[in-house]
């Protein structure tokens, strides 16, 4: 089994800045990937940024060139950096895991924190 654990959500005004941590343990062999996914109420929940082990990364175009996801190999511990919030962003956002690779689709992914709620004020 495999476990993740947010931090850094919050309220922030638009325009600022918010970092999402999510550290993974348990059996993290199984972890090939590593992704957010954010959901906003009566919303579906929506691909935002995925890093593969390998370092590679992948943006939804609604999130590219303001948010940017790292990882950190030896810690098990991928972040999100969002900047120039907009209130769109606000959403409770949710870490997740994959033993097989970068999906865009929620339900191909194995392993879910419990969410983090980000809120963003005009």
């Amino acid at each position: 089994q495999v476990q993740l654990v947010e931090s850094g959500g919050g309220l922030v005004q638009a325009g600022g800045s918010l970092r999402l941590s999510c550290a993974a343990s348990g059996r993290t062999f199984r972890i090939s990937a590593m992704g957010w996914f954010r959901q906003a109420p009566g919303k579906e929940r929506e691909f935002v940024a995925a890093i593969s082990w390998s370092g590679g990364t992948y943006y939804a175009d609604s999130v590219k060139g303001r948010f940017i996801i790292s990882g950190d190999n030896a810690k098990n511990t991928v972040y999100l950096q969002m900047k120039s919030l907009k209130p769109e962003d606000t959403a409770d956002y949710y870490c997740a895991a994959s033993p097989r690779g970068v999906y865009y689709t929620w339900s191909s992914w194995d392993y879910w924190g419990q969410g983090t709620q980000v809120t963003v004020s005009s």
